[in-house]
């Protein structure tokens, strides 16, 4: 089976999709994954596609602001826009594939494969497209509006109405005259763990909750340095990922002093520019690293200080480790909340001080027994498997 899988976004968004890419490798599918550049990722043994946009660049050149991204809606958010569509467009329409599973943010790959007759899959890593009443669109509100939660879930269609002209480019750019495509065409992969968020009951059946889409366990070293500070005593570990927004050295200062507060030592993970150590704070019980794999350092760490990414929140979930959520913009405050109603942790806000963070930390740490028993749960899950039997199962035609 030809299979094309199509993502957008940073890091975060991509290497789900790669997790699935080789598990459907591994079944002997031909696979190509379409993908933004410099994602971070690793691609190593997949066949892969540039959609020619970085969004390691814009993040580098006006962080993650929604502010800021409004702004440049014109400048930088369009033309990026209309590069994804089409480009992912091209590729659906080149490789002809049996079958097409894509993000929500590419929207031009359900219409292209529709007009082609292509069944297409919508992949979600955060739900995004199904309207339930258990709880507001993440992203869109961040409480609980009671009866009126369903009339949150427009982002698909707002986002076909902000972008129309960029998808009418791209489908002229391959030569297409697009009907309305049925967005969810032959159904929804959703890589969330229902052991995180219980599935709603007025979900359709046609919506698959996976499970995450997560390799297996790393074989790779961890650098000696790494290994060495990991070995010496109890340690937090805190990333902010993507999110290079605000003042960094500042949120590493409270992480810091607040671990401190707390007798804790710290594993710093600047990722894009999301923390920055100040030179005054350096010592024995700090350890500042680019990047690190999740599955090599949380199940050590006492607790996990993060963005509250979709990935972060179920790889600490995984792992049994408790969670400090500080939420930036997005989905991020949803999973905050999926944190805290799960007993898995807590949250603090965006300009969070020393004390605020031992607090956190002291109330995160009672949390270790909950988070443990979630662990154990989700250990059973395989969800690139059953994402894969999913796609494998697809009717042709």
């Amino acid at each position: 089976m030809r299979t094309l899988l199509l993502t957008a976004g940073t890091r975060g968004d991509v290497e789900p999709f790669t997790h699935l890419a080789r598990q459907l490798a591994d079944r002997g599918h031909d696979v190509t994954l379409a993908l933004p550049d410099n994602s971070g990722a690793d691609l190593t043994g997949l066949a892969t596609e540039s959609l020619g946009v970085d969004y390691a660049a814009v993040v580098a050149g006006q962080g993650v602001s929604a502010w800021q991204a409004a702004r440049s809606l014109r400048t930088t958010v369009r033309p990026l826009m209309r590069t994804l569509f089409t480009a992912a467009a091209r590729a659906v329409v080149t490789h002809r594939p049996d079958v097409v599973v894509h993000h929500p943010k590419v929207l031009s790959a359900p219409a292209a494969a529709e007009t082609l007759g292509i069944p297409h899959l919508l992949a979600e890593l955060v739900p995004a497209s199904a309207p339930t009443r258990a709880f507001p669109a993440p992203g869109v509100v961040n409480r609980d509006l009671g009866p009126l939660n369903r009339r949150t879930w427009v982002a698909e269609r707002a986002g076909r109405r902000l972008f129309a002209a960029e998808l009418a480019a791209a489908a002229a750019a391959v030569g297409q005259t697009w009907r309305a495509a049925a967005t969810q065409g032959r159904g929804t992969l959703l890589a969330v763990s229902p052991h995180l968020l219980p599935r709603p009951a007025d979900w359709p059946d046609s919506l698959r909750m996976t499970g995450p889409w997560q390799a297996a366990p790393s074989s790779a070293a961890l650098p000696a340095a790494v290994s060495s500070f990991l070995a010496g005593g109890d340690y937090v570990y805190a990333g902010f990922g993507s999110m290079a927004a605000g003042d960094p050295a500042a949120r590493a200062r409270a992480v810091v002093l607040g671990a401190r507060a707390a007798g804790l030592r710290v594993l710093l993970a600047r990722g894009w520019g999301g923390l920055a150590l100040p030179a005054d704070l350096a010592g024995d019980d700090v350890l500042e690293v680019g990047s690190v794999a999740h599955d090599l350092v949380l199940p050590g760490a006492v607790v996990a200080v993060h963005h509250g990414g979709a990935g972060t929140v179920h790889a600490a979930a995984r792992a049994g480790t408790p969670q400090v959520v500080l939420p930036f913009l997005g989905d991020q405050p949803f999973w905050a909340g999926v944190v805290r109603r799960a007993g898995l942790g807590t949250r603090i806000p965006r300009r969070p001080h020393a004390g605020t963070v031992a607090a956190a930390l002291a109330t995160a740490l009672a949390c270790t027994p909950a988070a443990r028993a979630t662990a154990a749960r989700m250990r059973s899950e395989d969800g690139a498997a059953a994402a894969a039997d999913v796609i494998e199962q697809l009717p042709r035609g």
